[in-house]
């Protein structure tokens, strides 16, 4: 079963809700309506990705443990298509399925029972986030421009291209990845703590798990082909956080 809110317009921001708990969809599918959002429920994994090709939504929010086609394997696909937000829903909290999710470019998780408004404050500070570019933090107290090109190693970041370079090589991130890049490398140098990086990246509205920052971080560092013993572009520094370049 595909449902389409009864008050969509053609300007809405595009959702799409997965889950084969059909209450609880409709209930997701409420709060986001109500936040000007247009949405589409589905129920399994299959019918979601033909409706996730023809909607090309903004976000998307996705159960893991789907009948037939799983949460993983939709989210997998999905990545091949598309930059949307996605916030993943588990009924499990062990950490391995919150990995695995986002290990297949997930921005987000959330693990039942959930409260809506948590879920929709979270959603609400994703799409405050630019697509054009990256959430670059401000030099001081002047509106000083940034430069669009970043540059560490081997690595060009183009900002609003929103494309990695490793050594003339382009290099696939989800968009919240290169988010944290971007950020990481607009201040050599500087030392980001994982709150710095997460109301850079999620935004100051963000709540949830911290450690959240710790799983992009890895994703971003294999797909430079980093390793924990030989950490070339974004470096951790115990017991603070994240840097990069200059002094990394």
């Amino acid at each position: 079963m595909v449902g389409v809110t009864p008050t969509a317009t053609a300007s809405s921001r595009r959702a799409v809700v997965v889950d084969d708990e059909e209450p609880l969809a409709r209930l997701v599918a409420g709060y986001l309506e109500r936040e000007g959002f247009e949405t589409r429920l589905c129920h399994d994994g299959a019918q979601a990705l033909d409706v996730l090709r023809e909607v090309d939504p903004d976000v998307v929010v996705l159960d893991l443990g789907l009948p037939g086609v799983d949460g993983v394997e939709v989210c997998r696909r999905l990545r091949t298509f598309s930059d949307c937000y996605v916030v993943m829903l588990t009924a499990r909290a062990e950490e391995v399925d919150t990995l695995i999710g986002l290990s297949v470019g997930a921005d987000d998780y959330v693990t039942k029972p959930f409260s809506p408004r948590e879920l929709m404050a979270r959603i609400t500070a994703m799409m405050r986030r630019p697509r054009n570019g990256a959430a670059i933090p401000a030099t001081s107290h002047r509106a000083e421009s940034v430069s669009r090109v970043l540059r560490a190693a081997d690595l060009r970041i183009d900002v609003d291209a929103r494309e990695v370079l490793r050594d003339g090589e382009l290099v696939a991130l989800t968009r919240t990845e290169f988010d944290v890049l971007a950020t990481l490398a607009a201040r050599p140098g500087r030392v980001f703590s994982r709150q710095v990086l997460i109301e850079a990246v999620w935004g100051p509205g963000w709540v949830g798990d911290e450690h959240l920052v710790d799983v992009h971080v890895l994703h971003v560092r294999q797909k430079l082909g980093d390793t924990a013993e030989a950490q070339r572009y974004v470096r951790t520094v115990r017991g603070v956080g994240y840097r990069i370049g200059a002094g990394a």
